[in-house]
């Protein structure tokens, strides 16, 4: 889309545009907006008319964007959040750190890390946030940094590492495995292992082509995941985080003595660190530094 100066484009057209997308219509956005539902309209149609396309398809059930709606979505969540802070400054508020995961946080270290940032920081809040997007809500502005246990492969992003985690094998209580210390990957050949392409940590190439799983079973975000596996109906691998953070009945977490470890990195904008996360970005670094893998447990817990 062309840049037009001309352009004029109010900050509660942005909000009620955010507000329907996450209510999904615009009785619900202008319950969360606190305005009437016919201003919401005007204001989504203001903004329309001023970029000069359309941005939302009114269905007689639902509500979608339309391609350049899903762009300038992403632009109006990075805008919104900017006059936030503004205000947040100026208004004494405390300033909040929001950190984007897609599964787990930081694991085990979660509540200690807040409780290290909020000494360190008072009146600042470190956030965690989750978002089942490839930067865990780092593009989308929803976040401000994120923790990432894979690389999205996109150059808008700058990855440091801090630590890494051991695996661990997650299966149904009821299944053989279970009654097992540890586990090898062999001991997942032949099975089918549950997969989250888009955010998850393991792909079939984890195994030799000789031992190598029988098939594949897509999810999307830890909860499909767990549920899948519950049933018996596939196994699964990820980091020690989410066996911490993800205890679930009928689950038993293993570590996996013969995989390698999963990186950890902490990521913002390339050329834009959000103030603070150097001292996160340390912080991180120092709890990875002295992690030590989880016991073993028949239904996970931390």
């Amino acid at each position: 889309m062309p840049y037009d100066s001309r352009m004029n484009i109010e900050l509660r057209s942005l909000r009620a545009l955010v507000a329907v997308v996450d209510a999904g219509t615009f009785t619900d956005a202008a319950i969360d907006l606190g305005r009437s539902q016919a201003s919401v309209s005007r204001a989504v149609a203001s903004l329309e008319r001023g970029v000069g396309a359309r941005l939302l398809h009114r269905g007689p059930r639902e509500i979608t964007l339309t391609s350049t709606g899903a762009e300038v979505l992403v632009s109006a969540r990075r805008v919104l959040a900017e006059v936030d802070a503004i205000a947040q400054v100026t208004s004494g508020v405390p300033r909040q750190l929001r950190v984007g995961y897609a599964w787990s946080a930081v694991g085990q270290h979660t509540t200690s890390v807040q409780e290290r940032w909020s000494g360190q920081h008072p009146g600042s809040e470190l956030l965690f946030v989750r978002s089942g997007t490839a930067t865990a809500g780092l593009v989308e502005g929803v976040a401000d940094c994120s923790v990432l246990r894979r690389s999205p492969e996109d150059d808008r992003v700058e990855l440091t590492l801090v630590g890494s985690e051991p695996r661990y094998a997650a299966v149904a209580t009821s299944d053989p495995l279970a009654r097992r210390r540890t586990l090898g990957l062999s001991d997942l050949a032949g099975r089918t292992i549950a997969v989250d392409e888009r955010t998850g940590t393991t792909t079939p190439d984890l195994w030799p082509s000789s031992a190598a799983p029988t098939a594949t079973r897509a999810v999307h975000g830890v909860e499909d995941w767990l549920t899948l596996i519950a049933s018996g109906r596939a196994v699964g691998v990820t980091a020690e985080a989410t066996a911490r953070q993800h205890p679930r009945p009928g689950v038993a977490y293993r570590r996996v003595r013969d995989a390698p470890p999963v990186p950890v990195w902490l990521a913002w904008l390339r050329g834009a660190p959000p103030p603070g996360v150097r001292d996160l970005l340390q912080m991180l670094s120092e709890v990875y530094g002295s992690s030590r893998p989880m016991p073993r447990t028949d239904v996970a817990s931390t």
